[in-house]
């Protein structure tokens, strides 16, 4: 038996724990065919706790998760609390405490699964973007003067510091060397209007790009980012880019790689704790249905044992996904994949 490592598993809300549960699934398959342990840990964070409690998070979260090798989580989100409470309590805290600096979303189209990209297929969209995940605009900078009133001022400020905006850059290009596909890294910014906060992006982008002669740098635009992602999405290998920016291009990828139900992201601290989610919602409507899509919960599985160094386990996920979705489901929306959401936990599973 190899390593055994320590999750922690926060279903958290609505259909979270449901897609959560086909995710250890697939997961624990894994684990038994290429030898390694799962030491799994349930954590009852999320909307049905803070309405029992009164507390988004208790006061030992960031401790207790510290002590994990890695964090899966299903969803924030419950129709009875306040959208943002959650939101910010957990997920951005987290991000934050646990100095989860890279968010890392691939964006790959699977055999079988279709885009709205005319004339495009898996071998145009295959592409990932890094996204500075502490920092920018994100990091609740500002205030608000004469609140309610005729004259009100609300400002909000995007912090980005050399260092915060250094690693981020230098893991986007040890990604791209790593994944060795196009060997490119495509700055994405706007340089031509927040000249401060992308002066400093831009500077630094280029003088690390000195340390990766085998990696082009690239530069576009945000705007552009978002024409060529959708016209020519085959001109992207790595992207890199601030927190909101990387927000926004990432749903947009989501969509042309088939939709939130196969969309997978790692919230990642490489020398600490790192947490993988779905990138879709808690969708509250279909709790209890056994009808949403576990596969966004399946591919974050698979993007955690690649973190962790379970190289072959990851590579067999994978595998697992792109024939599943290739060869079996009518489609990737909750209640039409012509099948429940356990039995596709099961059929991922069955093809490890």
């Amino acid at each position: 038996m190899g390593k055994t490592y320590k999750i922690a598993v926060m279903g958290g809300d609505g259909t979270g724990p449901e897609v959560v549960a086909e995710g250890v699934k697939v997961l624990k398959t894994a684990a038994k065919k290429f030898g390694f342990g799962l030491e799994l840990t349930d954590i009852d964070y999320g909307g049905e706790r803070y309405l029992r409690t009164g507390e988004v998070l208790p006061a030992n979260a960031v401790e207790v998760l510290s002590g994990f090798d890695a964090i899966f989580l299903g969803a924030i989100g419950h129709p009875d609390v306040k959208p943002g409470i959650l939101e910010k309590g957990i997920l951005l805290h987290l991000r934050f405490a646990l100095d989860q600096y890279v968010n890392l979303r691939p964006v790959i189209l699977y055999p079988g699964v279709d885009t709205p990209l005319k004339g495009k297929g898996p071998e145009q969209i295959d592409f990932v973007v890094v996204r500075e995940n502490t920092e920018g605009l994100y990091a609740g900078a500002g205030g608000v003067l004469k609140k309610g009133t005729p004259d009100e001022v609300a400002i909000q400020e995007s912090i980005n510091t050399r260092k915060g905006v250094e690693r981020c850059i230098r893991f986007a290009f040890e990604y791209a060397r790593k994944r060795n596909k196009r060997k490119k890294l495509t700055l994405c910014g706007k340089t031509n209007v927040l000249t401060y906060a992308f002066d400093l992006w831009e500077r630094t982008f280029y003088e690390v790009a000195k340390e990766y002669p085998d990696i082009t740098p690239d530069y576009a635009h945000v705007d552009a980012t978002t024409m060529w992602m959708v016209k020519n999405p085959e001109w992207f290998d790595v992207i890199v880019t601030d927190n909101l920016f990387g927000d926004i291009i990432t749903d947009l990828g989501a969509m042309i790689q088939g939709g939130m139900g196969i969309a997978a992201g790692g919230n990642i601290n490489p020398q600490g704790v790192s947490m993988f989610e779905p990138i879709g919602g808690s969708a509250p409507k279909y709790t209890g249905k056994n009808v949403i899509n576990p596969l966004a919960a399946i591919g974050a599985g698979q993007m955690m044992m690649d973190h962790l160094g379970e190289t072959q386990a990851a590579v067999a996920i994978e595998a697992a996904i792109k024939s599943v979705v290739a060869t079996k489901l009518k489609s990737l929306s909750a209640g039409k994949m012509g099948y429940s959401t356990t039995e596709v936990g099961d059929l991922v599973a069955g093809s490890i």
